[in-house]
């Protein structure tokens, strides 16, 4: 991994999960915890500078994407971390920022979720889709939109690929390990 790809803030370094990959274009700055088997791919920006981020087990950030948060504050306290579940999918350039993502999520690409906002567990969120802050979208839905709306109930094979998605990353993941070992 690229020196420059994870960087202290305040002495605290991001910390990497089993098995897990972070492509060493990305940047990962302060307090991130990242679980297993968890993928970072090329370009992703992370800041757990003001506050912290945490990324669940089997979860993959997309090429491109921005993770953040919010400091802390008078008018808010804890500020907001940014809090990623299992078994979620986060597509090619989207912005999370301050928000608390359940499992089994579909974030599509180029998607801007923002301060306060909870995804529940088993949701998809439309390419492009604009979640304001403070919203709170319910498990087993589709949204999309800008500004989002709940646009209808998932089929069950829609919720089946939410964890087909997560699975499809592992793996391809473990190749992108298993390649660098030079082990191919």
């Amino acid at each position: 991994m690229n020196k420059n790809t994870l960087r202290s803030y305040k002495g605290i370094t991001t910390i990497i999960g089993e098995n897990s990959y972070v492509d060493e274009s990305a940047v990962l700055i302060g307090d991130i915890v990242l679980g297993n088997d968890v993928s970072v791919w090329p370009l992703v920006a992370g800041r757990g500078d003001v506050n912290k981020i945490r990324i669940g087990n089997r979860t993959n950030i997309q090429d491109g994407t921005i993770l953040h948060v919010t400091r802390r504050s008078s008018h808010q306290p804890d500020g907001f971390p940014l809090i990623i579940g299992d078994d979620v999918t986060v597509g090619h350039q989207c912005m999370l920022h301050g928000c608390t993502l359940g499992n089994r999520i579909l974030v599509g690409m180029g998607a801007i979720i923002m301060d306060g906002t909870i995804v529940e567990d088993d949701v998809f969120i439309g390419a492009g889709t604009v979640v304001p802050p403070n919203k709170v979208l319910r498990s087993g839905y589709l949204y999309v939109g800008n500004p989002m709306k709940e646009a209808r109930l998932l089929k069950e094979s829609e919720q089946n690929f939410l964890k087909t998605s997560a699975d499809n990353y592992v793996h391809l993941k473990n190749e992108y390990l298993q390649e660098s070992s030079g082990n191919n």
